[in-house]
């Protein structure tokens, strides 16, 4: 059974998930609209400083901050996605956890805050992360992993598929927290969880994807990655709730990944809401432990015992 943190949230989320999620259009599209109008801040909270170093440059004309240990080196680097389905900044939640994989992880975080839909869509914004993402792992100094909640999430699977097809050096690992994986959201899995989530609608969903696709179909692998080929992805650890409708793409996914060879850790937690691992409960503790144990270890170090 749910904790009685995960039963308060979940009755929180369903009486404001209006507001918190994507589950209503009509809100949605006021979202886009005061995102447009007067956009949110995105920068680190200044608490951050007191246990991390953090830098930022705007090499492709928008924001990259990289949050790593004040003491100590990292002894891994991570790409961090936010979610917000495309038409939100990143906010707090996101920002406690890099907080965590720098302090409790030893990683380097880099942590781009790409445009949002409707200014910035699949195809402006995936080759410019592409090429971010494929420094990162081309530098070969630490292991690489690509990690992302929500949208975020598909688009460190779309990041590793294109590294993947034009040549370029994969991450050495994959972490998706509640990935939004098709934005198509024709799975026939989905109706049996939409009366269980709080938070998020189809009909919402497919308005900001088709903000995020642009000119681009959302069956693209570029908008949609678990529509493109799975085979050669790194080792994937995959966090999903049974109160999300997201969860339906994410089980076909491990299921077709699975059956192209790669290794995928998933982990479905029983009457969780998206994104759960962002949440202060103790299941959202609980996967956050096993997300910073499941980091890879540089080469070099010995591995730990088990």
């Amino acid at each position: 059974m749910p904790s009685l943190s995960s039963r308060v949230l979940l009755l929180v989320a369903s009486a404001l998930g209006h507001r918190m999620g994507y589950r209503d259009l009509d809100e949605v599209r006021r979202k886009v609209e005061r995102q447009q109008r007067r956009p949110a801040a995105f920068g680190p909270p200044k608490r951050l400083d007191r246990h991390c170093r953090v830098t930022a440059h705007f090499r492709h004309g928008w924001p990259c901050y990289e949050v790593a240990p004040r003491d100590g080196d990292a002894q891994v680097q991570v790409l961090y996605l936010h979610g917000g389905a495309y038409i939100e900044e990143i906010g707090d939640n996101h920002w406690n956890l890099i907080e965590k994989l720098a302090t409790s992880g030893a990683a380097r975080v880099v942590v781009p805050v790409h445009p949002l839909a409707p200014r910035g869509t699949a195809s402006t914004v995936v080759p410019d992360l592409t090429a971010l993402a494929g420094r990162l792992t081309a530098d070969g100094t630490l292991p690489t992993v690509f990690m992302g909640d929500s949208a975020g999430g598909g688009l460190s699977v779309t990041l590793a598929q294109r590294l993947r097809d034009t040549g370029g050096t994969s991450p050495d690992q994959l972490v998706l927290i509640s990935p939004w994986l098709d934005l198509v959201l024709d799975n026939s899995g989905i109706a049996g969880l939409q009366s269980h989530d709080p938070m998020l609608g189809v009909a919402a969903l497919r308005y900001c994807g088709s903000l995020w696709a642009g000119e681009l179909d959302l069956a693209h692998p570029w908008v949609s990655p678990v529509r493109g080929s799975l085979a050669g992805l790194p080792r994937t650890t995959v966090f999903a709730g049974t109160r999300d409708i997201l969860t339906a793409d994410a089980r076909r996914f491990r299921d077709l990944a699975t059956a192209e060879g790669v290794d995928v850790d998933f982990n479905e937690a029983p009457g969780q809401i998206h994104v759960y691992p962002l949440w202060p409960t103790p299941e959202g503790h609980q996967a956050c432990r096993h997300l910073l144990a499941s980091l890879p270890a540089p080469a070099s170090a010995p591995l730990a015992e088990q």
